[in-house]
């Protein structure tokens, strides 16, 4: 989640939602409700879900290479309509859908998506996926964390000093390191690092860690300042 979504005005239009049943957002149809940040954020969703589409296609039988060009594409994109919805939520009136539906935006686009990607590449062991599973967990434990406490660290000036854990976001950084072994060809049975027999005979690549030390930082207590 980019830092776009609390301020004062949101939080005053979350509240407005919460407390007054008859409230505007409740009273006009949905898409009327939304601002245009809200349109970037469920663009940024929907690349997220573009890019697990195009992994199953890829996985389906035939890999067609064209298929992960597009997913990372659209994975890059999804960054960008990340940072773009914080920048116009910022100037411009705000919704309040907008922290819920970043936050679902997030875990499709920097959780689900890179865990898919991760298996579409060759991370399919037993533990692998445990793995993946976790790493998807820490980050919607991360963003619900971020969306109760974000009042309390705002201090009432509507601004969070801080974040607590590395946004999630970060995984960006995994869908970095995997678009290089996909260059090079270190993919599939010739993943980084190998493969180890872990326990209940099950197997584990060591590359898959890479999700579990990333899934860790988000629900740690480091504290990253907010730019």
């Amino acid at each position: 989640m980019t830092p776009r979504r609390f301020t004062a005005s949101r939080a005053s239009a979350t509240s407005a939602a919460v407390n007054e049943p008859a409230s505007t957002a409740s009273s006009r149809p949905l898409l009327r409700a939304l601002v245009p940040a809200d349109f970037l954020t469920l663009g940024n969703a929907s690349c997220g879900t573009g890019a697990i589409f195009l992994c199953l296609n890829y996985i389906e039988g035939r890999p067609h290479d064209p298929f992960l060009l597009a997913a990372f594409a659209l994975l890059v994109l999804a960054l960008v309509l990340d940072f773009a919805d914080g920048l116009v939520a910022r100037s411009r009136r705000s919704s309040p859908f907008g922290a819920d539906l970043d936050s679902l935006a997030d875990v499709v686009s920097f959780g689900v998506a890179p865990a898919v990607l991760g298996f579409t590449l060759g991370l399919r062991g037993v533990w692998d996926a445990v793995v993946l599973c976790a790493f998807v967990c820490c980050g919607i434990a991360r963003l619900a964390r971020y969306n109760v406490t974000a009042a309390a660290l705002s201090g009432g000036t509507g601004k969070v000093p801080y974040y607590e854990g590395t946004p999630i976001p970060t995984s960006v950084i995994i869908v970095a390191v995997l678009v290089v072994a996909w260059w090079r060809g270190a993919v599939g049975h010739d993943v980084w690092l190998g493969r180890w027999r872990a326990l209940g005979g099950g197997h584990l690549h060591p590359l898959v860690l890479l999700y579990a030390l990333s899934g860790g930082l988000m629900v740690s207590r480091i504290r990253i300042p907010k730019p």
